[in-house]
């Protein structure tokens, strides 16, 4: 498949290594991490909503809660994100920032009353609601100086591998090797093919040499990269959503008891470009070298809620939801791009730039279930208060494939040993007072893995006005959380991680309509 102006080749990947660059343990808690997101009374008031329904957005911690309206509703809104990340790798410190406006959620329920006293089954809802789960944006930078050169990532890879392949053939161009090493199967020799595609481009810029370039079977290279003191620039930034479409449907039995289910279809739109830029002391032959790798990935998914609320008596409601794991299929396409720069050189730019998209199998991604309970209190006309308590055991992350070739039992054990079990809860109030509404939150999520100095746990604070004008309601919100983690520098074998401070805000805007 050829694109106009922008020639890309599609390089399929082998089955075997498609796993070995496209994703790490780290992918699947990305997609399993969800942020507070819906109306802006949810919103201000934590999400805390499982016992008390009545809000779209609550359908997604209790699908029986759409059985709470009273009449027909429908919500939509709008929000601005801002997110602060602030670096810190080998003793120096960055910050970077972002600010999004998004369609935040949007939904509608129907509701079909009975008014026959006798009737067991007093109201029956249905609803349709669009939310977004995660804004998959992020960026941030480590700089700092290194005592090992990235070239030594090439040549490493390089390594036991015969120069014949990294040697073009005639009329073969740098696009024609890079598709196959991709394609080939070199299973039988032990070789990964996305390692031997990064290896070529590092011989083609000149990062290093083979020890003796007239045998096309030797398997030994030489950095021309020297020196202990390099210069380093570390950069990441994504953009993407994670998002999911419900249709709810719930029960109201006796006026006191709800039975609701939610069937989810999910999508993942993500696309992510690292670069790490390296200036080497002036002994060494290769000065400069930059490296960049870009990936997008593309996934649909699908998952299901139960749950149901019991009205204790006029003021106490109890609730009680399961929420299944997301079962995805996701695909993951990659670019790379390699420049260096010898001073020494007659030519001193040296130009790796495949014209090629590499194509990873399908795969499969299974992201943890939920089970939540929920108590709130109702106040009259007055107010509220509510409280939910969530369990996720993020250790139940799996991936598989129905391709018998690959194989992610290392993949799945690396995600048992570094991830547990979480206990989050939630907080929120509301009072009432004539037709204005103050609303707050809290909310606290332990860390998802074991050694909390990869992520912390995260603490967050919400709160928010609204006014109703009779059918009309305008809520507005602000919630901000803390977390700190520690990021892989990705397409490198370098074992340091960059410390990223994390605080994300976000301001909802929301108007509801009963019908």
């Amino acid at each position: 498949m050829i694109m106009q102006k922008n020639i890309f080749i599609y390089c399929a990947i082998l089955f075997s290594t498609v796993f070995s660059y496209s994703q790490t343990q780290d992918a699947a808690l990305n997609y399993a991490l969800k942020d507070l997101t819906g109306t802006a009374r949810f919103t201000a008031m934590s999400g805390a909503f499982g016992a008390l329904g009545g809000d779209i957005s609550a359908l997604k911690i209790n699908p029986a809660g759409s059985s709470i309206f009273l009449t027909n509703h429908v919500s939509f809104s709008i929000s601005n994100e801002h997110y602060t990340n602030d670096a810190f790798f080998r003793n120096n410190a960055t910050s970077s920032s972002n600010n999004k406006f998004d369609l935040h959620q949007a939904g509608a329920v129907f509701v079909y009353n009975s008014y026959n006293p006798e009737a067991t089954l007093t109201k029956f809802s249905f609803g349709f609601t669009y939310d977004r789960n995660k804004s998959l944006d992020d960026k941030f930078t480590g700089l700092g100086a290194a005592s090992t050169s990235i070239g030594n990532y090439f040549t490493n890879l390089a390594n036991g591998v015969p120069l014949d392949l990294f040697t073009t053939m005639s009329g073969e161009s740098l696009d024609d090797l890079y598709i196959y090493l991709g394609e080939a199967n070199f299973s039988a020799e032990g070789f990964n093919n996305v390692n031997l595609q990064t290896a070529y481009l590092g011989y083609e810029t000149f990062i290093f040499d083979a020890e003796n370039p007239g045998d096309l079977n030797s398997t030994s290279y030489i950095s021309n990269v020297s020196g202990n003191n390099f210069e380093q620039r570390y950069n990441h930034r994504s953009t993407g959503l994670n998002g999911k479409f419900s249709a709810n449907g719930s029960l109201e039995l006796d006026k006191r008891f709800y039975l609701g289910l939610n069937l989810n279809g999910h999508f993942i739109n993500y696309e992510k470009t690292t670069d790490l830029y390296e200036i080497a002391p002036e002994s060494s032959t290769v000065d400069e070298i930059y490296f960049e790798n870009s990936l997008r990935t593309l996934g649909t998914g699908f998952s299901f809620d139960l749950g149901g609320i019991v009205k204790v008596n006029d003021m106490l409601r109890l609730g009680a939801s399961y929420k299944s794991p997301t079962w995805y299929v996701i695909q993951d396409e990659t670019k790379q791009y390699l420049e260096t720069y010898s001073e020494g050189f007659e030519q001193p730019r040296a130009i790796a730039n495949p014209r090629v998209i590499n194509v990873f199998p399908n795969y499969r991604l299974r992201t943890p279930g939920e089970l939540t309970g929920s108590a709130a209190v109702v106040f009259g006309e007055h107010g509220l208060l509510s409280v939910d308590y969530t369990y996720k055991n993020y250790a139940n992350m799996k991936y598989s494939s129905d391709e018998v070739s690959i194989d992610f039992s290392t993949q799945n054990a690396i995600i048992d040993n570094l991830y547990q079990a979480t206990s989050s809860i939630r907080i929120g109030g509301e009072y009432r007072l004539k037709n204005w509404r103050l609303r707050a939150g809290y909310r606290y999520e332990e860390s998802p893995y074991k050694n909390e100095d990869l992520m912390s746990a995260l603490n967050g604070y919400s709160a928010g006005i609204g006014y109703s004008f009779g059918k009309i309601r305008l809520d507005f919100a602000y919630d901000n959380a803390q977390r700190d983690y520690s990021a892989n520098l990705d397409f490198t074998d370098y074992s340091e991680r960059i410390q990223i401070d994390r605080s994300r805000s976000n301001y909802v805007l929301t108007m509801s309509l009963a019908m």
